[in-house]
C-alpha cells in the first residue's frame, strides 16, 4: 500500500473506534467487541482481494502493554482517597485475590482433566482466563452509580497486578516451596520501594518542567520504569496504580518538606491534563489492538465444537466462582458486580508471554476469543438490565 492509502485506513480506523465508542454509550454494547468484529471483517477482505501486509501480530504484544500502562494510570488518576474509602479498597482487594486464586485452580483443573498434561502446565495457562480486564470493566462501569463504579475500578485494577504478580511467580518458581515465598517478598518490597521513589521523581518533574511538552515526557519515562521492572520480572503494574494514586492524590500529604518541594500552584490543572493526554493515548492503543487481534483471528477453528464446549467450561467455572463469593462472602447485591468480569487485553498479554514451551495444544487464541466475546456480551446484557431496572427505580421516585 502506498503512503496515502495506509494514513487512509489508520486515520479511518481511530474514527471507527470513536463511533464505536459513541454506539456503545448508547446500546451498552462494549466497542471492544466491535473493534474485535472489525479486525475479523478486514481480515476477510484482505484474504478476499489478496492484499499483503506484513505480519501484524508482531507488534501485538507492544501495543497491548502500552495500552495496558495507559488504561490503568487512566483508571488510578480519577481515584481520589479518603479514609471512609479504606472499606471498599480492602473488599475490592480480597474480591480480586480470592476470586482469581479459585477461578485458577478451578480452571487449572479443568484443563488438567480434559489434556492430561502436568498440573504445572495447566495452571500458567489458565492465568490468562481468570483476569478482570480493566482495560474493558473501568469504560463500562461508567454508566452506573459512584460506589460501586469505585469497587470496579479498585478490583479490576488490583486483578491486573495481582494476575501479573502470580504470572510472573508461576514462570519463575517452577517447583514452589518456602524460598520461593522469600524471593517473592523481597520483590515486592523492592517493586514498592522503586514505585515511591518514582512517584517521587516523576511528581518533582511534573513541577519543573517548562517545556512546552512536557506530558509525553513523563508518560515516556513512566513506560521505561515500567519496562525497566518487568526486565527484572518484577511486577510494574504496581508502579503505574502507585503514581496514578499517588499524583491525585499529591496534596493530602501534609508533611512540609514534601509540600516545599512538590506540591506547587497548578498542579490539578497539569494533573487534569496528564490524565487527557493519558486517555487519549489509551484510547488509540485500545483501537489498535483489539482490531488487530480479530485481524489475526483463525475463525475457522471457532467451528470446532472443542473450542466452544472448554470456553463454555471456562466460563461456567469464571460466573460460579464469582456468584458463590458474592453471595457467600460478600453478601451485597449480584449486579452488576456479578457480570462484570470481562476479559480482554491483558489475558492476551500473558498468552503471548508464556513461553512456547508451557503452552498447551488446544489453548490457543481461539479459545480467549471465545471467552473474551463471551464475557463482552454477557456483560452487555446485564448492564442493560440492570442499568433498565435502576432507571425503572428512579423514576418512580420522582
Amino acid at each position: 500500500m502506498s503512503t496515502y492509502t495506509t494514513l487512509i485506513v489508520l486515520s479511518g480506523l481511530v474514527i471507527f473506534s470513536y463511533l464505536f465508542d459513541l454506539i456503545a454509550g448508547k446500546t451498552k454494547i462494549p466497542s471492544v467487541l466491535l473493534l474485535l468484529f472489525l479486525g475479523v471483517g478486514i481480515k476477510q477482505v484482505v484474504e478476499y482481494f489478496h492484499i499483503a501486509i506484513f505480519d501484524v501480530s508482531t507488534i501485538l504484544p507492544t501495543l497491548g502493554t502500552l495500552g495496558l500502562i495507559l488504561i490503568v494510570l487512566e483508571g488510578a488518576l480519577e481515584l481520589k482517597y479518603t479514609p471512609a474509602k479504606n472499606s471498599v479498597i480492602k473488599r475490592s482487594f480480597f474480591s480480586a485475590l480470592v476470586i482469581l486464586l479459585c477461578t485458577t485452580f478451578c480452571i487449572s483443573w479443568l484443563l488438567w482433566q480434559l489434556s492430561g498434561a502436568d498440573y504445572y502446565r495447566c495452571f500458567a495457562n489458565a492465568i490468562p482466563f481468570c483476569v478482570v480486564s480493566s482495560a474493558i470493566a473501568i469504560p463500562s462501569a461508567s454508566t452506573i452509580d459512584k460506589h460501586k463504579k469505585e469497587f470496579i475500578i479498585y478490583e479490576s485494577s488490583f486483578s491486573d497486578i495481582l494476575t501479573v504478580i502470580l504470572f510472573n511467580f508461576i514462570l519463575n518458581n517452577k517447583h514452589i516451596n518456602v524460598g520461593s515465598f522469600a524471593k517473592l517478598s523481597a520483590e515486592l518490597f523492592t517493586i514498592l520501594a522503586f514505585a515511591l521513589g518514582a512517584c517521587l521523581l516523576l511528581l518533582y518533574l511534573i513541577g519543573r518542567i517548562t517545556h512546552h511538552v512536557k506530558f509525553f515526557l513523563i508518560i515516556a519515562l513512566l513506560i521505561l520504569v515500567y519496562a525497566i521492572g518487568q526486565s527484572y520480572h518484577l511486577s510494574s503494574l504496581i508502579i503505574v496504580l502507585a503514581l496514578g494514586l499517588f499524583l491525585n492524590n499529591a496534596d493530602q500529604i501534609k508533611l512540609p518538606w514534601f509540600r516545599k518541594y512538590f506540591i506547587y500552584h497548578g498542579l490539578n490543572l497539569d494533573l487534569k491534563q496528564l490524565l487527557q493526554l493519558s486517555a487519549e493515548s489509551a484510547f488509540l492503543m485500545r483501537t489498535f489492538f483489539f482490531i488487530i487481534f480479530g485481524f489475526t483471528m483463525n475463525i475457522e477453528q471457532l467451528q470446532k465444537w472443542s473450542v466452544l464446549i472448554v470456553g463454555g467450561l471456562i466460563l461456567l467455572a469464571i460466573y460460579l466462582i464469582r456468584f458463590v463469593y458474592i453471595k457467600a462472602v460478600s453478601k451485597t447485591d449480584l449486579m452488576p458486580e456479578l457480570v462484570i468480569v470481562p476479559r480482554g487485553l491483558i489475558s492476551v498479554l500473558l498468552y503471548y508471554n508464556l513461553p512456547p514451551a508451557l503452552r498447551l495444544p488446544g489453548v490457543e487464541t481461539s479459545l480467549l476469543f471465545v471467552v473474551i466475546l463471551a464475557t463482552s456480551i454477557i456483560m452487555s446484557i446485564g448492564l442493560f438490565f440492570y442499568n433498565r431496572r435502576s432507571n425503572g427505580k428512579e423514576f418512580e421516585n420522582v
